[in-house]
């Protein structure tokens, strides 16, 4: 027996409307996302499209870091589009604003509690993680997104993650001090800690993305 083309449309209907994918990026896919014959780009893209495919048999997560506008949350926002419609469920979640909305919940005037804000979070089965480091780092910000990594990987639940931040250690694990450390350019151990960094690559594996940001592009196509 098999459930019937309604059921899973509807069912597909449900989970892109739970997975909380913004409007600007509700026609991100795979056919319309442009590499511009950037090799790097392309190789990308048919990493992100394999790992659709295949899961769940493999649940490691992604990491995608590279420069602003190279596409990174195009792709990943098409991965758990391919995943919605695989019955998966998943839930997009931005950085800021999710910081933002814990530090909301210690209002006593507002309903939600920080649980409240967490547990989707922590109950879906992938969730994207988008912009990690965005936010100025400290001691709350690391303890809030080590809560998070530690909780997703000890479930063995899948994290798809971008960051404009390269991979590469912090700025006191490499030895860079004075002048150098401030004309130094920030790296994803800076802005995580070197413990949670290490942590994402228990969980994730790491795609970079290199290019020229093309959102000045598209807004200039509009244009004319």
């Amino acid at each position: 027996m098999t459930r019937c083309e309604c059921v899973l449309k509807s069912q597909e209907k449900h989970l892109r409307m739970a997975s909380a994918i913004p409007a600007r990026y509700g026609e991100c896919e795979f056919q319309n996302y442009q590499t511009d014959f950037n090799r790097g780009l392309a190789g990308a893209k048919i990493t992100l499209e394999r790992w659709a495919e295949q899961y769940p048999l493999d649940r490691t997560g992604l990491l995608l870091v590279g420069p602003s506008g190279v596409g990174k949350t195009h792709l990943s926002v098409a991965a758990m589009r391919r995943l919605i419609e695989k019955g998966i469920p998943c839930l997009f979640c931005d950085y800021r604003e999710l910081l933002k909305r814990i530090q909301n919940s210690y209002n006593p005037s507002v309903q939600a509690t920080e649980l409240d804000v967490l547990k989707p979070i922590f109950e879906t089965e992938v969730v994207l993680l988008d912009d990690l480091g965005a936010v100025k780092p400290s001691e709350w910000v690391w303890d809030t997104v080590s809560l998070i990594l530690n909780s997703r990987y000890n479930d063995n639940r899948t994290t798809i993650i971008t960051s404009n931040y390269l991979d590469g250690p912090s700025a006191a694990v490499d030895g860079v001090e004075g002048a150098r450390r401030a004309s130094r350019e920030e790296t994803l151990g800076d802005r995580i800690g070197e413990r949670m960094r290490s942590r994402l690559f228990e969980m994730c594996r790491l795609v970079q993305l290199d290019g020229r940001d093309y959102r000045p592009r598209f807004r200039t196509a509009l244009a004319r």
